[in-house]
């Protein structure tokens, strides 16, 4: 083992307690993290303790899940949180935590339950704090690397959707024509394919020629092949498996996919009950719920960014039957590719940071228990 090691116990690591109730009439308008079992649940006006901080799940489903917060939050009644790192390095011990395999000390009968004076006696074995703070910055800095592709994917997907409302929704490339002026930044082929007149519609006014449809009429349901159980645990591979949830990717395999995806083939999921949607560019498989769909009669990215940007996903109940019959205005097949046309570069990038996101996490969680058992220095770490 490399360096000085003390072996202690957990309770002598980090003190803990149970968060605070905070139901949501309680909650206020504010910036403070609302930390629970599954992480950030909302905002709320006060802080009850201090950032950095960690919350653990102490029940039900996020049982034993380690959550970091970088500023002051509130820690929820649904989980324990640190009240004294006991002068250890915080982000370490979030790393820490999360090697933990706390499912061996549930106290619970009914339903799993996480009991601090049942794991306080767990024996470890840590650094002292400057090798702490040494395996920390390199776990974080993988983890900063991750969270800044996501960052960036937010606003590459946000320049996306704030194209497709241009064309599709603000119709600003219309109107430009209509007043007798070029459409801003758009070479004069894809220029022409706009009209430079409106016509009336049930949804008002649209351009000339344009029509409005169903989104059943537009979109064509796939087979989802194998369906997974989001219980099993997937060995590690090259398939994702998707959830109906945000989260998305629960998971990996290596079976023959349930779905087969491109870039130059995507297929759009749309998650059965929460609405939430997805574009794919890799094949992958899912579990239930999860109901895939492409666009043979127009294209399917434009399809994607017409139903998860432009219809109000709060209007519906959130089942197939109610997505389908909800009414869009569509613009002819050519305009739509010269919108997939426009939008795949950054849909690229988009993917060339996920996949590089996953390289990243597949190496930090190569590195964590090497560095947290003192077999790899933190001097070592290939980063």
């Amino acid at each position: 083992m490399a360096g000085e090691w003390l072996n202690i116990t957990l309770g002598d690591f980090v003190a803990l307690q149970r968060g605070h109730d905070l139901t949501e009439p309680q909650r206020r308008i504010g910036n403070v993290p609302v930390m629970g079992s599954a992480g950030q649940n909302g905002f709320h006006d006060t802080a009850r303790a201090k950032g950095p901080g960690i919350v653990i799940g102490r029940s039900g489903a996020s049982f034993g899940q380690v959550h970091y917060s970088e500023d002051d939050f509130w820690p929820h009644n649904t989980g324990l949180y640190v009240t004294d790192f006991k002068g250890n390095d915080p982000r370490f011990a979030f790393y820490f935590l999360k090697a933990i395999d706390f499912d061996r000390y549930n106290s619970g009968s009914a339903q799993p339950s996480l009991n601090r004076n049942f794991i306080y006696p767990i024996p470890v074995c840590v650094p002292k704090p400057k090798e702490q703070r040494a395996i920390a910055h390199v776990l974080g800095t993988l983890d900063d690397l991750i969270e800044l592709n996501r960052e960036t994917n937010e606003i590459l997907e946000e320049m996306a959707r704030a194209l497709f409302k241009s064309w599709f929704v603000d119709f600003d490339p219309v109107r430009a024509k209509l007043e007798g002026r070029p459409p801003a930044g758009m070479d004069a082929a894809t220029a022409a394919l706009f009209p430079d007149h409106f016509q009336d519609s049930e949804l008002g006014q649209i351009p000339k020629e344009w029509e409005v449809k169903k989104v059943g009429d537009f979109i064509d349901r796939l087979s989802v092949g194998q369906k997974y159980d989001q219980k099993t645990v997937l060995p590690a591979g090259a398939v994702p498996v998707l959830d109906q949830g945000k989260s998305g990717v629960i998971g990996y395999h290596n079976n023959t996919p349930g779905v087969t995806a491109t870039m130059e083939e995507p297929v759009v999921v749309f998650a059965n009950h929460t609405c939430y949607m997805r574009l794919m560019t890799h094949s992958f498989s899912a579990i239930q719920n999860v109901l895939p769909f492409t666009s043979s009669t127009l294209d399917t990215f434009w399809a994607y960014y017409a139903t998860e940007g432009r219809l109000s996903l709060s209007e519906y109940k959130g089942h197939w039957p109610d997505f389908v019959i909800q009414e869009t205005v569509v613009a002819p097949r050519d305009l739509t590719v010269a919108f997939r046309q426009a939008v795949l570069p950054i849909v690229a990038l988009i993917r060339t940071a996920e996949a590089e996101s996953r390289d990243l996490a597949t190496l930090r969680d190569t590195l964590l228990p090497k560095l947290l058992s003192g077999e790899v220095s933190a001097a070592q770490a290939p980063i």
